[in-house]
């Protein structure tokens, strides 16, 4: 029972997007204590739901939530629907109608997810990504061209969570991720946002008027100061050359005799250190030595981790 009210709790979210814990209670016939049991259980399955306390609250799931592509086949979408519409014949919920329109129009629209624009194909999603990424990323584009307002729980790098309305103007691509470029209305002014960091987003249904910026405007350059740089040097063995050339750009390493050598300037956070150990031993850093001691603590320290399970 527990987990037909949780799937009955996944299509009423995927259908209004919004609904009271007392709502759902009152629809299962369940304690509001139980509704908030089921919703923490789906959340730590990886459903992004989330819960507003307060008069305007309730419990939400992503705009860019959908289903995992390739959840079902074909054969079980056809069964899925054909017993919700017996059961919406009995009931003939609002809620659930809308939930067999939108899992039609899913098992219909099965595909990559690409973009094609222009002379550009872009493939959004990560390996792996069940088009979760490409979601976010498609409803935030769809929003720019619309001009429609989005909410978004946003979790910083020192992982503060944050729920603004913003007015997103540009979607920018650097190294590899994507960021937009929208006007907050918490801080009254255009902000460089992490989509990664997007926890959730929400379709307001409220349209602004573009706010006109110049390209320059965009701060495209992250470091602030130049203690967030480091001008590093590495030797590169041929078994990592394709990550370091994929990595740190083609034009910046250069063959010396058996062994490869790269020298750039790196922003210098808490994620370098990870970035080079994951190239493995073909990747050694020759300078800054502070930088490799850092390199070197955490191998020792990954090392400690697995002797100790040991």
């Amino acid at each position: 029972m527990k987990y037909q009210i949780m799937l009955g709790i996944l299509f009423t979210l995927l259908a209004r997007r919004k609904i009271s814990a007392g709502e759902l209670a009152a629809k299962y016939d369940v304690s509001v204590r139980s509704i908030y049991r089921y919703v923490d259980e789906m959340t730590i399955a990886g459903v992004p739901i989330d819960i507003a306390r307060g008069q305007n609250g309730g419990i939400y799931i992503s705009d860019a939530f959908k289903l995992p592509k390739g959840m079902m086949t074909k054969e079980e979408y056809t069964h899925a629907v054909d017993a919700m519409l017996a059961m919406n014949a009995q009931l003939s919920d609002p809620a659930l109608a809308s939930a067999i329109q939108k899992l039609t129009a899913q098992m219909k629209s099965e595909k990559f997810d690409t973009m094609l624009s222009g002379n550009i194909l872009v493939d959004s999603g990560n390996w792996g990504d069940e088009r979760r990424f490409s979601e976010k990323l498609s409803l935030v584009e769809n929003a720019i061209e619309t001009r429609e307002a989005l909410e978004i729980d946003y979790c910083s790098r020192e992982r503060e969570h944050t729920r603004r309305k913003i007015y997103p103007h540009l979607l920018v691509l650097k190294q590899n991720l994507w960021y937009v470029f929208a006007f907050c209305t918490t801080r009254n002014a255009f902000r460089l946002f992490k989509l990664g960091r997007m926890r959730m987003i929400m379709k307001t249904g409220e349209t602004f008027e573009r706010i006109p910026f110049k390209e320059e405007d965009v701060p495209l350059n992250f470091w602030h100061d130049d203690d967030s740089t480091v001008n590093a040097r590495f030797e590169i063995l041929p078994e990592s050359i394709t990550y370091a050339e994929e990595w740190l750009g083609i034009e910046n390493v250069t063959r010396h005799g058996e062994k490869y050598i790269a020298e750039i300037t790196l922003h210098d956070d808490e994620s370098l250190v990870k970035t080079i150990l994951a190239a493995g031993g073909g990747f050694r850093v020759l300078s800054p030595t502070s930088l490799a001691e850092r390199v070197q603590a955490e191998a020792q320290r990954i090392c400690n981790i697995y002797r100790n399970d040991g």
